[in-house]
Parts: structure tokens; C-alpha cells; sequence
């Protein structure tokens, strides 16, 4: 069955109560959950919504010792993975649950002894760790070091308790996830370090460079600093560089700047026993001058205590949007998952309000507001954004402000944004269900006409369209064709989200008055008809013919291997995803019984793919036929038992920047939005005896 939103407001206020609990609800959160499995989380210090956080980075490769290799690309794209056992230092810019290595950049690494610059030299096993919302702290065995790590919106700050002798603090560009190795450093004095270092190529796309600005303060003068750059090795020349061993070279101390690749600057220290140095680094993707600005307003001094309590405190304010009572174990992986979903996207201005521009090379400046990034659009709009809007509706409202800016700045709306860049990452048109499902649920205090033009734009724009690729021929067919180079393009899954963008194209009229053009996109919508396959029962690859691709494997893509018509899955995978349009699907499989079989063959025969986006609808899809909603019940609660636990492996893959917490979120709750743009729910079970959550004026019923 359905719940409407009215309904749910009731069930939510006149049958909950306020929970009282001994513990803030920042300590249920387990920043370790998702380090493992693919998850590609980190327990690193982050604040919510920040551009810094600041993470240990353990995937650099030490030679006999276990560590993933670091050119292993199924794990490239994580700067922390629980399994590994050598840390090489702790990035200050770092993604959180994508699949595609990017960032993980500006590095801090403490040291004890002699100077020594090569990673495979100084990189340490650690211990000791704990992790809590906003603080992070292990031991460096080797070099006998506590280290201890905090963050605010724009900047980090770390603490390295250190034995007596010389201790180094070396901060190394060359290291990272980025495919980029290009940077600049430059010493300012013995105890500040200024530059910047180029992100770019996320997911291979060889357009998208940026340079991160940053400045380094440490809290004590060194007695001995200087820069280094990675040299090549020269076969057979005797020379400077080749009696360095193929490792670095170190440049005089006091050098005013170190530009090109693998670049890093290095301080020493004569520390007294358990003594205590402090290194706070602002970012900017504006400016070096912006950095600092960032780092004297947000960390004016070295108090890291202070900074620990502030990101804490800010956790507990919005963690507290919900309150739930049942065991600790649910509590900690329904927090967890809050954590996670509060994470991306990103703030990206500067305290001034400066911004790089969507799309060009300018600089903007926004007031009273803040600007987002990191807009994986293609995860989050099936239920991040629902979410947002349902519970952080203000912050949803400032996104999608954003989306609408970049739309002006670009001239098209984003896809899978970073850092002001569009990256042509995954299918589809995602940035229609979002702007339609927030205006519908409430949220309109953005400039829905504008908006409204920028996914008309894409919704009718054929040939040489940058966010529907092969458009020309969906609205000449009714579908995207299967090619040459489908293997890659996925004619089915890219069909199947225009499907959806247009129908939420459709809504958003509909509900600003454009009845014709309702109309039209509501056509366009049903369009999936025309590739179901009432023999196989899937929606399958046609030919620009009208004929069936053949061969057809239903099954082909399982295991995520190339397969024609199909985005990361197989066609069971993507068999009943047609989320607008539950009943056509359902009339189209031989009605109710026959629809409920097929959709449990899905999970009985080990289709049902818990870690991708496309079918975690499928569970909530036997509420659609009546005296089988019991299977939805049943189903939700398995799979919550068997993906989702309090431990690294603990989220079933990639998070996706929230999408999979998300699901966990809502089905914990016991309600999921089937839709985006159709404000019912559908129901399961609750986890939790008792469930608030504290809406605010946003939300219009």
C-alpha cells in the first residue's frame, strides 16, 4: 500500500513521543562503517556539508607488507581501506562513496628521525584508532606519534603528540587519488607553506582540471625546513639526480618555490618528550589569498580542542532532526547512515562568498547563502534529495539554488558535478526529478521558472544535446536505439531515465499550470512500453529497426562486465524499473499475480543487486499488489539484516554520496519514496519502536 505525505505527518507526530537518551546522538555514529566493501567512506574528521575533511590516506603500496597497490583501480578510488595496514598521511580533500579515484589530495605526514622523503620509507602501521563525528586519532607505531585530526567548513587542523628527538612534518602534493600529479609549493617562512595542487580527470574525463589553493600554519617555527620534487630516474647517467636512488631530490632550504609534479615541503623539529606541534591548512578552489582568508577566519588560532567541540556540537544539531528509539545496534547503523547522507554535496564557496564558476574559468560570489558541489545526481535523485527535502528541507532548498545558478552559468543544468565541473558521468537526465520533487513537496522558494526553462532545454534539444546524448533518436522513436558502442552507452538504462525525467518534466508543469506541455512529457514518459519484451518479459535493446537485439542475455551484466543495453547491471536488474508507472508495468507482466511472481523470482534466483541504484526500489514494489504487501515487510527487513551492520563492510558497495545510507535511512523508518515527483510512499515495517522527526515551515501539505 501507499501513504500519502498528509498521512505520514500524522502518523509521525500523533504517535511518537520525545525520546530522552543518556548519549548525544553524534555518539551512535560509527565513522568506520563503509571503510571496507567497497563502501568507499572514510572515519576521517568531517564537518557536515564541508569542502575539507581530513582522512588518513592507507593506500599508497609498501613493497611485502599487504597493502592494496595503489594502481589497483577497483580500490583507487578510497583514501582509507580497513584492510590495509600503512598509512603514508592524511588528505585534506576527499570524496565520500564514489566509485571513480578523484581527490584524496595535500597531504600531512609526521615523522620521527632523520628526514627521510620516500613514501615506502617513512609510511607507518598504525593503532590505537578511534573515530567520532569531527575527531579522528590512531598511533603511528614507527614513528611513535598520536595523531590527532578536526575540521571546519574550509579547513583542517591536526595534532601530532610526539616523542623527544627530531620529529618532520612533511606536506606532499605528489601523493593522492586524483589522476593529476601537476602542483606548486611555496615556503613562506619556517612555519608556513603555501600552493596549490590539480584534481582532474574524474572517471577518466581528461576536460575536467581544476587547481585546489591551500595555505599551511604550523603552530610551532621549525629549525630546519626546505621543498623536494620526485625525480626521474635516468638509466645508465651518472648525475645529481641518480645518486638520490631514484627517490627525491632535496632542494636548498629556504626556496621560494617548488613548481611541477610529485612536489612536497618538509619542517624538522627538536621536540621535547610528548610535545605537542599543531598544522591547520585552509582550502580554496579560488585562490591562495582565499585560503587564507578561510583558514584565519574559521581557525584564527591553533585551540584544537575548540574546533572538536564546534564540529560535534554541529553534528549533534542536525543528526537531531530525527530521533528514534530502539537498540543501540540499530541506533548506531541509523545514525551512521545519517552521517553518511549529510555529507555530499558539498559547500564550496569561500567565507568571502567567491566560487569557481560552473562550466568557465570566472569566479563568482554569492551572498547569505551557500553553493554546493559534488552533485552525483544520477545516485542521489531516487532518494537523497526526497530525504533532504522531507527532513533538512532548508539545505535542499539552497541545492537546488545551486543547480539552478550552474543552469545560468553553463547554460545547461548539472549531471555529475565537481568542483564547478561537469564530469559526463552515468546516464540519464537527473537533474529534472530533483528540481520537480523538491517543488512538489514544498520547496519553492527558488526560481522554479528558470528552472523550468533549464530542463525544457534538455528535454527538447535533439542532436549535440550534452545531457541526453542520442536524444534525436528518443524523440524520433520513443527510445534510444541500440549501437555499436552500446556496450558502454546502455540504450535501455539511458532510455529508461529519460522515461523518468520526462515524466517529472510532465509533474512540474502540471503543477506551474503548463497543461500542454504536461501532456506532451507525460506522453513521452510511457514511451517504455515500447521496449518491453512480452516474451523474456524484460524491457530489452531494440534496433533503430524496431527489431531485438540479439543475442539477448537477461543476464549478461551481473557481475558488472560490459553488456549491451545496460548501465553497471543486467536487464533483471533494470526489469521493473519504470518507478512512474508501477500499474502500466504491472498490466504489461499478465496483471497483479504474475507481476508479484516475476518481481520474487528477482530476489530468489539472486538478481536483486542490493549495491547499485537502479532496482533498491524493487523490495517497496509488492505493495502495488494487494494481499502481497507481507513480501515487502519481509524482504526490507532481510535485507537490512544481511547488507547493513555496525562495521566496515557494513554498507553492501559504494555509497554513492548517501544513496545507499539513504535507502537504509528510509526503510529503518519504515517508508520509501517509490518516485521522485509522486509524493506517496510506500510502506514496511519500522525498525524502531518510536520514530520523530522535526519538520520545519518549508514543508506545504
Amino acid at each position: 500500500m501507499k501513504l500519502s505525505q498528509i498521512y505520514l505527518f500524522y502518523i509521525l507526530f500523533v504517535f511518537t513521543r520525545v525520546i530522552c537518551v543518556g548519549q548525544t546522538l553524534a555518539d551512535f555514529v560509527n565513522p568506520f562503517i563503509g571503510t571496507s566493501n567497497y563502501g568507499a567512506t572514510h572515519p576521517g574528521a568531517q564537518y557536515p556539508h564541508a569542502m575539507v575533511s581530513v582522512s588518513p590516506f592507507n593506500v599508497a603500496y609498501k613493497k611485502g607488507e599487504g597493502n592494496v597497490h595503489e594502481k589497483d583501480s577497483e580500490w583507487n578510488s578510497r583514501v582509507y581501506i580497513h584492510e590495509n595496514k600503512y598509512l603514508t598521511g592524511y588528505s585534506h580533500v576527499n570524496l565520500s562513496g564514489v566509485g571513480c579515484p578523484e581527490m584524496g589530495s595535500i597531504l600531512t605526514m609526521p615523522t620521527s628521525g632523520m628526514l627521510e622523503l620516500d613514501p615506502e620509507k617513512y609510511a607507518s602501521t598504525y593503532s590505537n584508532q578511534k573515530a567520532s563525528p569531527g575527531y579522528f586519532t590512531h598511533t603511528l607505531d614507527m614513528h611513535h606519534a598520536k595523531v590527532e585530526l578536526s575540521s571546519t567548513l574550509r579547513a583542517g587542523i591536526s595534532r601530532y603528540t610526539f616523542q623527544k628527538g627530531q620529529n618532520n612534518i612533511l606536506i606532499n602534493l605528489g601523493l593522492g587519488l586524483t589522476n593529476e600529479t601537476g602542483a606548486m609549493i611555496k615556503l613562506v617562512s619556517n612555519q608556513e607553506v603555501e600552493g596549490y595542487k590539480t584534481i582532474g580527470t574524474f572517471c577518466y574525463n581528461p576536460d575536467v582540471v581544476r587547481p585546489i589553493y591551500f595555505v599551511a600554519k604550523l603552530s610551532k617555527p621549525s629549525k630546519d625546513y626546505g621543498t623536494w620534487k620526485k625525480m626521474p630516474k635516468y638509466q645508465g647517467v651518472e648525475s645529481e639526480w641518480a645518486k638520490y636512488n631514484n627517490t627525491y631530490k632535496h632542494y636548498e632550504q629556504y626556496s621560494h618555490e617548488m613548481p611541477g609534479e610529485n612536489v612536497g615541503a618538509y619542517f624538522s623539529f627538536d621536540i621535547k618528550d610528548q610535545e605537542q606541534i599543531i598544522v591547520k591548512i585552509g582550502i580554496s578552489y579560488v585562490s591562495i589569498e582565499n585560503a587564507r582568508e578561510n583558514l584565519d577566519q574559521e581557525i584564527p588560532d591553533f585551540d584544537f580542542d575548540k574546533i572538536v567541540r564546534e564540529s560535534y556540537n554541529e553534528w549533534n544539531n542536525l543528526l537531531g532532526r530525527i530521533k528514534v528509539e530502539g537498540s543501540n545496534y540499530h541506533k548506531t547503523i541509523f545514525y551512521s547512515a545519517l552521517y553518511h547522507t549529510l555529507i555530499h554535496p558539498n559547500i564550496i564557496q569561500d567565507v568571502n562568498g567567491q566560487f569557481p564558476l560552473m562550466g568557465q574559468s570566472g569566479i563568482g560570489t554569492i551572498k547569505n547563502r551557500n553553493r554546493y558541489s559534488v552533485f552525483s545526481l544520477w545516485d542521489t535523485y531516487r532518494n537523497v534529495h526526497p530525504f533532504l527535502s522531507l527532513v533538512y528541507p532548508e539545505i535542499q532548498s539552497e541545492m537546488v539554488k545551486t543547480m539552478v545558478d550552474m543552469y545560468q552559468e553553463s547554460g545547461w543544468m548539472p549531471k555529475w558535478e565537481l568542483a564547478g565541473m561537469e564530469t559526463d558521468v552515468m546516464v540519464g537526465d537527473p537533474a529534472a526529478p530533483v528540481i520537480a520533487d523538491t517543488y512538489l513537496r514544498g520547496i519553492r522558494d527558488f526560481d522554479f521558472q528558470t528552472a523550468f526553462e533549464g530542463l525544457l532545454k534538455s528535454g527538447m534539444m535533439g542532436k549535440g544535446n550534452p545531457l541526453r546524448p542520442n536524444h534525436e533518436k528518443y524523440l524520433e522513436l520513443g527510445y534510444v536505439p541500440v549501437n555499436k558502442e552500446d556496450q558502454w552507452g546502455g540504450s535501455v538504462s539511458t532510455s529508461l531515465e529519460y522515461y523518468i525525467s520526462d515524466w517529472n518534466i510532465a509533474q512540474f508543469g502540471k503543477a506551474i499550470g503548463k497543461i500542454g506541455i504536461y501532456k506532451d512529457y507525460w506522453g513521452r514518459s510511457m514511451g517504455y512500453k515500447k521496449i518491453f519484451d512480452r516474451e523474456t518479459g524484460m524491457l530489452r535493446p531494440k534496433k533503430e529497426s524496431g527489431a531485438w537485439y540479439a543475442p539477448f542475455d537477461p543476464e549478461l551484466g551481473k557481475n558488472f562486465e560490459p553488456s549491451i543495453g545496460y548501465v553497471e547491471g543486467s536487464a533483471w536488474n533494470y526489469r521493473f524499473y519504470v518507478p512512474h508507472d508501477i500499474q502500466g508495468l504491472i498490466n504489461l507482466n499478465g496483471g497483479p499475480t504474475k507481476f508479484a511472481k516475476e518481481l520474487q523470482k528477482t530476489f530468489d534466483l539472486g538478481h536483486f543487486d542490493m549495491a547499485n541504484e537502479p532496482d533498491i526500489t524493487y523490495p517497496f514494489l509488492f505493495n502495488y499488489v494487494k494481499g502481497e504487501e507481507w513480501r515487502t515487510q519481509r524482504t526490507v527487513r532481510d535485507l537490512i539484516k544481511t547488507y547493513y551492520k555496525n562495521d566496515p563492510g557494513g554498507i553492501p558497495g559504494n555509497d554513492d554520496t548517501g544513496a545507499l545510507s539513504t535507502w537504509l535511512l528510509f526503510s529503518m523508518m519504515g517508508f520509501y519514496p517509490i518516485c521522485p515527483g509522486d509524493m506517496d510512499y510506500a510502506l514496511s515495517t519500522p525498525i524502531f519502536d518510536q520514530i520523530e522527526i522535526k519538520l520545519n515551515d518549508f514543508l506545504c501539505f
